[in-house]
């Protein structure tokens, strides 16, 4: 028994090396294979030299089901009907992406709503409703001609409407509405579009909230303001600000999507951001049949759906869990067709090769979202006093630098991936495969090269794991921050919620690598809320520092960079975690405007792409080497699964990676063999 158990060991890890090689001869899933309408497939842009068309695509028109099922060595049929879960923490609070920077309320709407363009499986921009696109003036002026049989259908699929290019104009006037919007998703409009910015501040300052309210979409101050024209029904063109070689792919990503007036008006635009799925107005694969909060939500195929060559699931639902063990629970009584592995389970089948489960052991691939602790430079206590403790201490460099070189995330890391935790490791603030040198340099690979003392690693320990220098910036921060009447040790305070038994494994791990720093140094104390992070602990501002995962939503840097930005109302982080408009410290306020300068002088860039991209490199080392954000990790997990990931679409940015469509799947569990010759398929396709 004992030697059946060791070669199923070395059977499983030599599958897993296949994979791991696959992965790595295709760049870790995403693509810097160059189409012949001149984009990378990796989300970067080069110049693209006019419009695209059916014709030119890779995968066209999707697939079939005959091409869904195909010779997988799997024996399984496939899914009709699919059961995927969330965890409870991410329900969604609106239907309206544009209202809303989540990526799960965007996972939702992009199953519900179709784009001007998508991805294929390969990450190359596909048509969608716009057939054709491009620029002819180099990127100052981008076309897009569209689709005439896109339709609108309510909630039970009867035609509401076609879909227009008056929907773009109306998405749009939406989003740079200040008391329609806010400010969600206008970073993107404001440094692409003309006028789009002068729009928002006009909506914001020169007119009343009711006046604004009432602004129809086609009003003159906007149409003459903003760069966007519906010549036809049929016929959609934006003016840029620049010469943006890249604002295409602005298309993927929830700022220009449709918004049909209609649906508004149905329900008055003051009720508009709560709207429900009874009354939303679907033109994508799918209708929201049905929608429980805090429970199940099922999506069911939309027959006026236009692609009529893709294959779709009957009905998708989504079970919504308490924590991340519950789902591992429902893999194993049959209620989900995938599960993401807990430590504990994954634990139980590496040590039993005998184990059912064991030769269905697969890796999930890195997905488009980076890790990086953020910060709060203005930290309240639960009496909505500031914590002027921690606030004084994170402010000082040297204790931000003792962070950063100090932390071994390895064991946290571990909880997710604990056979290969170290592939989860990242130095950067922004993601692979979403911008290119000339020369084929990933832009990632450049910020690395002008981070301070970052060692070539030995693939054991994380490579910004140094703690003879984290000790040394520990002695610094504490003779300077007790100077200023700081008191050790500094609180770090963590929040989880309530009976979360997996978040609080995780906590404990978190506090054991923070405190490894000295608790006479740091002290790292675990509170609980309810039921609403967002409401309980990020809006007070409770929490010390926050983890967070950020894609790109188009395909430039830009859009990670943009969202740490200084005095900028669209810069997300800045507003709710960093709370930058609260900070009192002068350093910590000189560096980000240092910071906001070099991205601001980077984004003025648009003739050079190199020239671009060396500059924001710059700027996101400054804001790195000054650890003003500290990244952390890559997300990838081990599974059981009956869905082929590498036959969904691929996106570094957008969201068209969340739309079940085309996605093959076996009603019987696929194995590592499986996965492991998928990856290397889809290294050969990528390569080939």
């Amino acid at each position: 028994m004992e030697m059946k158990r060791r070669k199923n060991a070395l059977r499983l890890l030599a599958l897993l090396l296949v994979l791991v090689m696959a992965l790595s001869a295709c760049g870790g899933g995403g693509n810097s294979q160059t189409n012949d309408g001149g984009q990378t497939n990796s989300g970067g842009q080069t110049d693209n030299g006019g419009g695209q068309t059916d014709d030119a695509q890779t995968n066209g028109g999707g697939q079939t089901d005959d091409a869904q099922t195909g010779d997988t060595g799997t024996k399984g049929e496939p899914i009709k009907d699919l059961v995927v879960w969330k965890v409870v923490t991410a329900e969604i609070d609106t239907l309206v992406m544009q209202h809303s920077e989540s990526s799960e309320v965007s996972a939702i709407g992009g199953n519900c709503i179709s784009p001007l363009i998508e991805f294929d499986n390969y990450g190359a921009l596909v048509p969608a409703v716009a057939t054709e696109w491009g620029t002819e003036d180099e990127g100052l002026t981008w076309t897009f001609h569209l689709r005439d049989d896109v339709t609108w259908v309510d909630i039970d699929g009867n035609k509401l409407g076609d879909v227009t290019s008056a929907d773009w104009v109306t998405g749009l006037e939406f989003v740079l509405n200040y008391y329609k919007n806010g400010s969600f998703n206008t970073s993107m409009p404001f440094s692409t579009i003309a006028g789009a910015e002068d729009y928002y501040n006009y909506t914001k300052n020169d007119i009343s909230e009711a006046d604004a309210l009432a602004l129809a979409p086609d009003n003159e101050t906007f149409l003459s303001m903003v760069g966007i024209e519906a010549p036809d029904p049929y016929t959609l063109v934006y003016h840029c600000k620049d010469k943006i070689a890249y604002f295409d792919t602005l298309a993927t990503g929830s700022c220009l999507y449709p918004i049909p007036q209609g649906m508004i008006d149905a329900v008055g635009i003051k009720n508009f951001v709560g709207i429900s799925n009874d009354d939303f107005w679907y033109s994508g694969p799918y209708r929201l049949t049905t929608y429980t909060q805090n429970n199940v939500k099922v999506l069911t195929r939309n027959e006026s759906y236009w692609d009529k060559d893709c294959t779709l699931f009957d009905t998708v639902t989504i079970r919504m869990v308490e924590d991340g063990l519950t789902d591992d629970m429902l893999w194993t009584t049959g209620e989900v067709d995938y599960t993401t592995l807990n430590q504990a389970t994954l634990a139980e089948i590496m040590a039993n090769p005998s184990d059912e489960r064991y030769d269905n052991l697969v890796e999930t691939r890195i997905t488009k979202f980076v890790n990086s602790y953020l910060p709060c430079y203005w930290v309240l206590n639960k009496d909505g006093t500031p914590d002027t403790n921690w606030n004084t201490a994170i402010a000082n460099e040297n204790f931000r630098k003792s962070l950063y070189w100090g932390l071994n995330l390895v064991n946290y890391w571990y909880l997710s991936n604990p056979i290969n935790p170290m592939s989860r490791e990242n130095l950067a603030y922004t993601s692979r495969n979403l911008s290119v040198f000339s020369d084929g340099k990933d832009y990632v690979d450049r910020v690395i090269e002008l981070l301070d003392g970052i060692p070539e690693g030995d693939g054991q320990t994380p490579r910004r794991y140094q703690p003879e220098l984290a000790q040394e910036y520990k002695a610094k921060a504490m003779e300077e921050l007790s100077a200023k009447g700081v008191t050790f040790p500094v609180e770090y305070k963590y929040f989880i919620k309530s009976g979360d038994q997996n978040a609080l494994d995780s906590a404990n791990i978190l506090k054991e690598i923070f405190e490894d720093l000295g608790t006479d140094y740091i002290n790292f104390t675990i509170d609980t809320y309810i039921s609403s992070s967002a409401q309980e602990v990020m809006f007070p501002q409770l929490q010390s520092m926050y983890e967070v995962g950020w894609g790109a939503d188009f395909g430039d840097v830009s859009n990670f960079l943009d969202q740490v930005l200084y005095d900028d109302p669209s810069a997300i982080y800045s507003t709710e975690r960093l709370a930058l408009d609260e900070v009192q410290d002068p350093e910590v306020i000189a560096l980000f405007k240092e910071y906001t300068e070099m991205v601001r002088k980077a984004e003025a860039i648009t003739g050079d792409p190199d020239a671009r991209y060396e500059a924001f490199a710059q700027a996101e080392a400054f804001l790195i080497n000054h650890a003003l954000v500290m990244p952390t990790s890559y997300s990838n997990n081990w599974q059981l699964t009956k869905i082929n990931d590498y036959s969904k679409m691929y996106a570094a940015y957008g969201i068209s990676d969340a739309i079940y469509k085309n996605w093959e799947t076996s009603t019987v569990p696929y194995t590592t063999e499986d996965y492991a010759r998928f990856a290397e398929e889809y290294a050969n396709h990528t390569m080939g």
